[in-house]
């Protein structure tokens, strides 16, 4: 996980084969701008290098805060650090914490159908309006049929995965029932069990994981953890938690300034910047981002993830029971 202070971007032309070619790449550091331009400027080199000798790269890499290509840092302002676990502010203006071993996962409730079903439903109504269609030897009821199937194909999924939720005891039900199942296979682990608006945050606390392994997946895959997510934790080599409320719920119906900022952002647009954290902050202080339930598992507890704890549960307001934002 790295998370520079300060960020620097290099432009390189050069004709090769007789075409203008341009490779712009970012550079970053921790001590100072200058060796952010030097980092830039290596990375841009190398990269014409490779152009030119004949391998495809991506010319232009995108400025995005979190996530983007692989290899490019998370580009947030830095607000604080404790040892290697850095609280971020996003690109909508939340603080997020950053972790490069500390196991987080988030578990969303299920909100629509899977796209299977759709698929079903689809099939068996296009094959029953096709069989009347044929029946009947006439194309006009096939095309009335085909377009009801359309319209009906949703209607129903819909019902159905209702209907399904409602008989299995719920979203949260269901939700909370597959962590419980990981948890009776793997007694060795400890969990520990946060709501949120969407569904449950859990927090690994037995030991410290490696973003990228194989054991890290297998745990993402059994709780179905966002694929974003999942994908987010291996692009940038670290776990993410958002830990203060997500302004729109709280009443922020403003967005920071500059709207969507990348970091870093020119001096002259700081104080508009500043007013709206501010104001965010003001809003923000008698909500959570999150609330604690339970523990599940073992009570084995590792040093570093106990640290980490300590650190998400105070920015979250965990135990403060105020409403989740």
């Amino acid at each position: 996980m790295i998370v520079p202070q300060y960020w620097a971007e290099a432009s390189l032309k050069k004709r090769i084969n007789g075409r203008q070619a341009t490779v712009k790449r970012f550079g970053w550091s921790d001590i100072s701008e200058t060796e952010a331009q030097q980092h830039a400027d290596n990375r841009a080199t190398e990269a014409m290098a490779e152009l030119e000798a004949g391998k495809k790269i991506r010319r232009r890499e995108s400025k995005v805060a979190y996530n983007g290509a692989d290899g490019i840092p998370i580009r947030e302002e830095i607000v604080e650090q404790h040892n290697d676990c850095v609280i971020t502010r996003n690109s909508y203006g939340a603080l997020c914490l950053n972790t490069p071993d500390v196991l987080f996962a988030d578990v969303d409730f299920e909100s629509e159908p899977k796209s299977s079903l759709y698929l079903i439903l689809f099939i068996l109504l296009i094959t029953a309006a096709a069989t009347i269609g044929f029946v009947l030897e006439s194309g006009k009821v096939f095309g009335v049929l085909l377009v009801a199937a359309i319209i009906l194909t949703a209607i129903l999924a819909s019902l159905l995965f209702k209907l399904f939720v409602f008989l299995s005891g719920g979203v949260e039900n269901r939700a909370k029932n597959r962590i419980r199942k990981f948890v009776k296979q793997h007694p060795d682990w400890h969990l520990r069990l946060y709501r949120t608006p969407a569904g449950y945050r859990i927090l690994v606390m037995h030991k410290t994981f490696d973003p990228t392994s194989e054991e890290t997946w297998k745990f993402f895959s059994a709780l179905k953890s966002d694929r974003i997510y999942m994908q987010m934790c291996k692009n940038q080599r670290c776990f993410r938690a958002r830990v203060s409320p997500k302004p729109w719920r709280i009443g922020v119906t403003s967005q920071i300034k500059p709207r969507r900022a990348v970091w870093p952002i020119t001096p002259d647009k700081m104080p508009e910047r500043i007013k709206w954290i501010e104001n965010y902050e003001n809003a923000a202080r008698k909500y959570a981002s999150c609330q604690f339930e339970e523990k599940l598992g073992s009570n084995t507890v590792n040093s570093k993830a106990e640290y980490v704890r300590s650190i998400h549960d105070k920015y979250a307001n965990a135990n403060a029971h105020w409403p989740i934002a």
